[in-house]
């Protein structure tokens, strides 16, 4: 896919990797509409972004928000070409130290979010025979770990949602991409890890940003259907998978550094 022309709607676009893809976009010629819940850090990430670009202030948690702002997208562009669910966050405690409200809130926005915003999207693409939608997921959907029960479970259902989806759009010209990065150093660990704890013992794995955004970017170039990175976590993916036992044995520790 060329990007040029291409309308673009990111979601958690006020910061991290969502700033990052809405301004890769408008340098490859798409026009990104970023949406987010803040309207002041969205505006400044727009004032950063050269080429036509749109915002609005957007609660991936409303039906009524998500319904309208799509509508409104379309109305004023015509059509949605790219749909990136990049919105959500996470807590990192122990289960029985974490509120239901916490786990049902992290639930709400980061997969509930993402299938209002495609529910939303997804007819238009289908009448329009193209489009492309990424979910930004996580390895935490991959493997579980230590204080990750609430979030992890979000981007499990992220994933069961995506894979399925996939079957269902065969040949119908609307392609799905899911990325899947372990920790990577944006503002999303000011609210999952305020101690700082979790991201000193894992800083030597971060990713950069730039890197997965820049991997989605490709996801949908490309159309691959899943991106896992970086390569160390994909690798031990594969060998969970085949050995589940042996793999919480040697991984236990590297994993649990919360």
């Amino acid at each position: 896919m060329s990007f040029q022309g291409k309308i673009a709607v990111i979601t958690g676009a006020s910061s991290g990797i969502g700033a990052l893809m809405a301004q890769m976009l408008a340098e490859r010629g798409a026009v990104p509409v970023l949406t987010a819940r803040s309207e002041r850090k969205l505006g400044e990430v727009a004032a950063a972004i050269r080429g036509p670009h749109a915002v609005y202030p957007l609660d991936v948690a409303s039906n009524e928000q998500v319904s309208e702002t799509m509508r409104k997208v379309i109305g004023q562009y015509g059509r949605i070409d790219i749909l990136i669910n990049n919105a959500g966050y996470g807590v990192f405690e122990r289960f029985v130290d974490t509120s239901i409200e916490t786990i049902a809130d992290m639930m709400d926005i980061n997969y509930m979010g993402m299938v209002r915003c495609t529910k939303a999207v997804l007819p238009h693409m289908l009448e329009q025979g193209s489009g492309h939608i990424v979910n930004i997921a996580s390895m935490a959907g991959k493997i579980g770990s230590a204080k990750s029960t609430g979030y992890s479970a979000t981007k499990h259902a992220v994933l069961g949602f995506t894979n399925c989806l996939r079957q269902e759009l065969a040949g119908t010209g609307v392609y799905l991409s899911a990325v899947n990065p372990g920790p990577i150093d944006t503002p999303f660990f000011e609210r999952a890890d305020p101690s700082g704890r979790y991201v000193n013992n894992v800083r030597w794995f971060m990713l950069k940003p730039e890197k997965v955004a820049a991997k989605a970017l490709e996801a949908i170039e490309r159309r691959i259907p899943e991106i896992n990175l970086p390569f160390m976590a994909a690798a031990g993916v594969k060998l969970y998978q085949l050995a589940p036992r042996l793999f919480d044995r040697i991984a236990m520790k590297v994993l649990n550094q919360k």
